[in-house]
């Protein structure tokens, strides 16, 4: 079934049972198809989530969440966060608050995995000092320089730093992990060709080239947790230094960029757009064709999340900016549902303001869903 992807004037589907029907890959089985996108927090004092972030996840679980990805949680080096308050996913005290996060979820019948990062060059709050930081050649974006490329050593111990938060996670009873690889973070960083200017195997002219570094931090994760236990990778195409940025230009570029890291480990991919609805390769299959999610899927043959203002009218900055939106024309997401595009899709900012938004949509409680307001930005309700 095609529609028109995006048009206000369409009234709301009641028929949202798509949403609702159980997940199961070869790796991870859920009770529907709704992800919580991860949402940086910056609460956790001292890198530790306590009673009150542990309530916060649990929330969602209750609101029949099917899969809750944590906000951001940095590996252990120097300068992996650029805000103070941003939770770490290694050390004793930081890893026993996850522990009663992962069990407040699964005692409300949810399922969670934590996101690893690692924040790279980008920018900090100017009252958070920092160690040297942490990106492939010394830029937070083109011609934007914030330190030295990272050494040989300086790599290993990251792609090292990965893997032992996503061996900590399973640990801990996590049902799955993420590896943030998007948005302009360290990981992006060496994907982008305007921050990545190495000339040694971690660069090189191509994007396939430049995922060794995503593709070696997947496969050491890889070894880490054996072989069944699930992998997601978040990837865009988008910046947060540069929304026009594009890593693959055509279907092509993309296989070269995605294929590396399949082969790695990856099981799912998390396909970040700013718009959900929008084609990625509008000159290949026209105005209504796949979304990022969609040529993942079809060109990797893997399961994919999409992601990407669901329910909103306004897209993810301008929410920032104080815009709200009504919670509502969910039929252009069921349409692509339905005929199998992407296997599931992550709610971002409406699940801030309404914690059971998820079961609200299942009862056809549309009416009653909470437009984003971004005082929830500065709360965990």
């Amino acid at each position: 079934m095609r529609v028109a992807i995006h048009n206000e004037s369409i009234a709301p589907m009641t028929d949202t049972s798509i949403l609702f029907q159980p997940f199961t890959s070869p790796k991870l089985a859920l009770k529907n198809r709704i992800v919580m996108a991860p949402m940086t927090r910056n609460m956790a004092p001292d890198g530790v989530p306590g009673p009150a972030n542990a309530a916060y996840y649990r929330r969602r679980a209750e609101g029949e969440v099917g899969l809750i990805l944590s906000e951001g949680t940095v590996v252990d080096r120097p300068a992996s966060r650029n805000l103070p308050h941003i939770p770490f996913f290694h050390g004793d005290a930081a890893l026993a608050g996850w522990k009663g996060v992962i069990d407040a979820v699964h005692e409300a019948g949810g399922k969670m995995g934590p996101q690893i990062w690692h924040t790279g060059g980008t920018t900090a709050d100017p009252s958070f000092a920092r160690p040297p930081l942490d990106t492939p050649s010394g830029l937070n974006k083109p011609d934007e320089k914030v330190g030295e490329p990272m050494s040989e050593e300086a790599i290993a111990d990251t792609v090292h730093a990965f893997a032992k938060s996503a061996k900590a996670a399973q640990a801990l009873g996590f049902d799955t992990v993420e590896i943030h690889g998007a948005h302009g973070y360290l990981i992006d960083q060496f994907f982008w060709a305007g921050t990545n200017q190495r000339s040694d195997r971690w660069g090189g002219a191509g994007i396939g080239e430049r995922s060794r570094f995503a593709a070696e931090i997947v496969a050491a994760i890889r070894g880490e947790v054996g072989a069944v236990y699930p992998i997601i990778l978040r990837l865009s195409q988008w910046k947060q230094q540069d929304y026009t940025a594009r890593l693959a230009r055509t279907p092509a570029e993309m296989e070269q960029w995605l294929a590396p890291l399949a082969a790695a480990g990856v099981d799912i991919f998390h396909c970040s757009q700013r718009r959900f609805w929008e084609p990625e390769f509008p000159e290949v299959d026209g105005e209504n064709g796949l979304n990022f999610a969609g040529w993942a899927k079809t060109i990797t043959g893997l399961p994919t999340i999409s992601v990407g203002s669901v329910g909103l009218s306004s897209d993810f900055f301008g929410a920032f900016a104080g815009e709200t939106s009504a919670a509502s024309g969910l039929d252009p997401l069921i349409a692509r549902m339905e005929r199998g595009e992407f296997d599931l899709i992550a709610v971002g900012r409406a699940l801030l303001s309404d914690a059971y938004w998820a079961r609200k949509v299942r009862e056809g409680r549309i009416g009653e869903l909470e437009d984003f307001n971004p005082a929830a930005m500065a709360e965990l309700a």
